[in-house]
């Protein structure tokens, strides 16, 4: 059977100020439609049942999630005590998941994505299923053909072509070449031209029982701490433990802990639209821009200003003067102004409020 691992806990910091701890961008209706969890849940719309869905969250999001989500059972939302990265995340989900199932199949997606349409990625979902049941050792992934030298991402290089049930001869999934860090701008453009490189969606299939064997190879320790934590699950001491033991954890990415040097992953080159709605630039492809290359979420008026992005509320009017490829967000207590070159130091804003103890703006 496969369960959906719902990765919900992030905080969003490039996408500050309007991605705050208590209003994580997960939680944000940025489209005007629905929150990105909401997106997230409706997309697994008749592909795997509320009850076989696990959201791993933030503690302190537990509440606004089951408010969000009323239609999911209390079990199927879980809130992690501190922010150990998606090794550990995705080993507890594993582990939960193995008690009920031990032959459960995973997908494993962030909360905070847009996809469409839904129907190509159900069947993107459908077609890794397939390749992990013909090969139960396989970790599949999805790859996002590049548009753009996005320095924010990290890139998969795929090999050979393998054979898949759907098209037995000449499959669309490859092996796995290489797993590639977020690259500078002169590596990410090679990446561009090659033509063999996808951005790394993050979205996973896999079954439970291969992952964990793989994290359990590559950091036992960690795997000791999530052993640990299961055992105790609907334990009167439960609480207690997560928090001893989850806190013990040193955080690492699923991509270094396993992915980059598992000898069988395989990449799915994916045909629906994706966008990680990681940092403000992304929100270009939602919007529609003006005469003069500017994307305006709510009010504004612009003398001789072009290639802005511009947030605000309907209440709260911007002008701008002469302004030129700039970041400008404005919220009740809080207002970016950057340069679209160098919004990745938008989280160096976080990082200093942070130190300064300035609490209600973070």
């Amino acid at each position: 059977m496969v369960y959906a691992v719902i990765m919900a806990g992030g905080s969003g910091t490039r996408f500050w100020p309007a991605s705050r701890q208590l209003s994580p961008k997960q939680l944000l209706n940025i489209t005007g439609q629905q929150t990105l969890l909401e997106a997230a849940i409706a997309r697994l719309d008749k592909l795997v049942s509320c009850a076989d869905t696990l959201i791993v969250t933030n503690h302190s999001l537990v509440d606004a999630v089951r408010e969000l989500l009323p239609n999911l059972p209390s079990t199927a939302i879980l809130g992690e005590p501190v922010k150990r990265d998606t090794t550990a995340c995705i080993a507890l989900a594993a582990s939960l998941l193995m008690k009920r199932d031990p032959k459960a199949t995973m997908l494993v997606m962030p909360a905070d994505h847009l996809i469409e349409p839904i129907e190509k990625f159900q069947h993107a979902v459908k077609q890794a299923v397939k390749l992990v049941d013909a090969d139960p050792s396989r970790l599949v992934t999805f790859g996002i053909k590049p548009t753009y030298a996005a320095e924010s991402f990290g890139y998969i290089r795929q090999g050979n072509s393998i054979s898949t049930v759907d098209n037995p001869n000449n499959g669309s999934a490859f092996e796995v070449q290489e797993f590639c860090e977020k690259p500078d701008q002169i590596t990410a453009q090679h990446y561009l031209d090659h033509g063999e490189y996808y951005w790394n969606s993050g979205i996973f299939v896999w079954r439970t029982a291969t992952i964990l064997k793989a994290i359990e190879k590559n950091d036992p320790t960690l795997m000791e701490h999530i052993n640990a934590i299961c055992n105790a699950y609907e334990s009167p001491r439960f609480s207690e433990i997560f928090q001893r033991e989850f806190s013990a954890i040193k955080g690492k990415s699923i991509d270094y802990t396993v992915l980059e040097t598992h000898d069988n992953v395989v990449v799915i080159p994916t045909t629906f639209q994706w966008n990680d709605v990681g940092s403000w630039q992304s929100i270009q492809s939602l919007f529609p821009v003006d005469e003069n290359n500017n994307t305006i979420i709510a009010k504004h008026v612009s003398v001789e200003s072009t290639n802005n992005i511009l947030w605000t509320s309907e209440e709260h009017l911007v002008a701008t003067v002469g302004i030129h490829n700039c970041i400008i967000v404005h919220t009740p207590n809080a207002t970016l102004i950057a340069k679209k070159d160098d919004e990745e130091s938008v989280r160096e804003v976080v990082a200093i409020l942070q130190s300064l103890g300035w609490k209600s703006f973070l």
